[in-house]
Parts: C-alpha cells; structure tokens; sequence
C-alpha cells in the first residue's frame, strides 16, 4: 500500500467510534456539493416522507416538479427527482449507496424504516472492517447501507483485517499528517521523507 495517505479526520462531521458517539446536529449550510446521489422517483411525496421519517434526512429545499434536496449530515446530499414510472418489481440495483452513522442510531433507524415501509430493512450486521451496517430498500428501489464505525480494540480481528491491508488506527504506527498541514503526537514526520 502507498504511503501517499494521511489522517484527514478533522475534515469529517463523522465523529469518533463508540458506545457514547454523539452524531452531529443536521447540516443546513449551503455548499458545493463534493458528492451526491440522484434518484428518481414515482411518487414524490412517497419518497420524501420515507427519506424524511425512515430514514432521518430533511428536506433543505424543493424546486416544484423538478428536485427535492434532502440532506443528514454535512456531505450526506440526495436529491430526489420525478420520473415516470419506477416498477413496482424492479430488482434492486447492484450498486448502493452509503451514509455513515453512529452505533446509537442503529437501532431507532431500523425501527423507523420498518414502521414506514416494514420490509425495507436487512440487518444491522457486523462487518469485518469493524463497522455495524443496516441496509435499507427505498420505494424508489435504491439500496442505502447505512454504516456506523464500531469502538476500535486493537488487539480484535477487526483490527487485523484492517492491518493486513495496510490500514491502522489513528496515532498507530503510521504518523500523522505534518507533510499535509497537520500535527502528529510523535514529534516527527511519521515516517515521510
């Protein structure tokens, strides 16, 4: 794996793993958008009220007839547009779409996705790379994997998977980002030349 990479968790809403991990409060600022995710929809109204109530976006804005842009959490933009008609038996993509959350929410959002669309919900599962994941079919058949990082414990398997393909812990063996504008703990470069 390269050594091109660096922590660039402050740049992230996502906050640190952990039983006691708060998330961040809804983002309603206006930004250019890094990434997003467009999805058509049939029924509008439909869509929106699961998005809003299951699945726990809100909606930032609505141009009538054309785009509602719901959002989460900073950078969780979706932008739900019409369309003519999505199939009622359309299989579901193979492609899906993530959004990270945190381990206390797990459960209400399974228990929301449930009580709007009651066979939506696949898990929560635990993953090997150490995150606990819920998956969820939207009404316009999209599949939404929502992820939250469980607590880090160095010496699980988790952590082994993760090391064997070159990625540790923050503050574990790889420095910090001082070739990059930030600090690490170690006083030296991590290891950059």
């Amino acid at each position: 794996m390269s050594d091109d990479y660096y922590d660039a968790f402050e740049m992230s809403p996502v906050p640190a793993p952990g039983p006691d991990a708060v998330p961040p409060e809804p983002f309603r600022g206006i930004y250019g958008m890094p990434a997003f995710v467009t999805i058509a929809t049939s029924d509008l109204a439909a869509s929106v009220d699961f998005w809003t109530r299951g699945l726990g976006f809100f909606e930032l804005f609505r141009i009538p007839g054309q785009v509602v842009h719901l959002r989460r959490w900073a950078f969780q933009d979706v932008l739900l547009v019409p369309a003519a008609s999505v199939p009622e038996q359309a299989p579901v993509p193979a492609i899906s779409f993530s959004f990270a959350c945190v381990l206390s929410q797990v459960d209400s959002l399974v228990e929301a996705c449930r009580a709007v669309r009651p066979n939506s919900v696949e898990g929560p599962r635990d993953t090997p790379w150490n995150t606990r994941d819920v998956t969820v079919t939207t009404p316009e058949k999209a599949r939404i994997v929502f992820t939250a990082a469980k607590p880090f414990d160095p010496a699980s398997e988790e952590a082994r998977n993760l090391a064997a393909v070159g990625i540790t812990a923050p503050g574990v063996g790889r420095g910090g980002n001082d070739d990059h504008g930030g600090n690490d703990d170690h006083g030296d470069n991590g290891g950059h030349a």
